[in-house]
């Protein structure tokens, strides 16, 4: 699934500073934590409320469609757009990018900022990078744990001599704490040891075709 973040509601708020009329669209794809109606709704009445405190009442409305990331099913969205001057997306980068291509009269915004492809343990929970989206998928040597995302150094053949007790060398920030990951060529070994396939470990893995992961790219 596709990891977002919800902007700062001063930010939205200043994107849409020039908007009489707001539509918040929500979509029920793949955009995690869920940004559906509920969720647009909620915006929608945040935004309306500071507007009225600051002096400048905003009219909104709120929708949310299946999925933003395609023209079809966005193009659902017409017959509600009525007379409303700006769009408020609450899906990933994609989601804005059809809605103002399919509706380029009206400037859609984002509400969200997209993080990167990850899993959850628990519904709106932690969440986890797990795909880097190379275009050259190694799961199959690694025991389904991808050294590409979850290794610092993206190491394809490891470890690199900074595992300690199977954690990272290199801390990162998670919500104002410092904390270390799980070293994932620790896990792949482990993995492979399972598995009864330390072959697998030792295997030298060549380059990536830096090709495959050069953008734009298209299927």
């Amino acid at each position: 699934m596709i990891i977002t973040k919800e902007k700062p509601l001063e930010e939205i708020y200043a994107s849409i500073a020039d908007c009489k009329r707001v539509l918040f669209v929500g979509c029920d794809g793949c955009t995690q934590p869920p940004r559906g109606l509920k969720e647009a709704e909620t915006l929608a009445k945040l935004i309306e409320m500071k507007a009225k405190m600051e002096g400048k009442p905003i009219e909104t409305g709120f929708t949310t469609i299946v999925k933003q990331c395609c023209d079809e099913s966005v193009g659902n969205l017409r017959v509600q757009l009525n007379d409303y001057d700006g769009m408020v997306s609450l899906a990933c980068g994609v989601g804005v990018q059809i809605l103002n291509k399919v509706y380029p009269e009206i400037w859609t915004r984002p509400a969200q900022d997209t993080m990167f492809i990850g899993s959850e343990e628990i519904r709106q929970g932690p969440m986890y990078e797990m795909c880097l989206a190379c275009g050259e998928c190694i799961l199959e040597e690694t025991g389904g744990i991808c050294p590409v995302a979850r290794c610092a150094k993206g190491l394809l053949n490891g470890p690199c001599g900074g595992c300690v007790e199977g954690k990272c060398e290199l801390p990162m920030e998670v919500n104002g704490e410092m904390v270390k990951n799980d070293c994932a060529w620790y896990l792949i070994y482990h993995r492979a040891k399972e598995l009864n396939r330390l072959d697998l470990f030792r295997k030298y893995r060549p380059p990536k075709k830096r090709t495959l992961a050069m953008n734009p790219r298209r299927l």
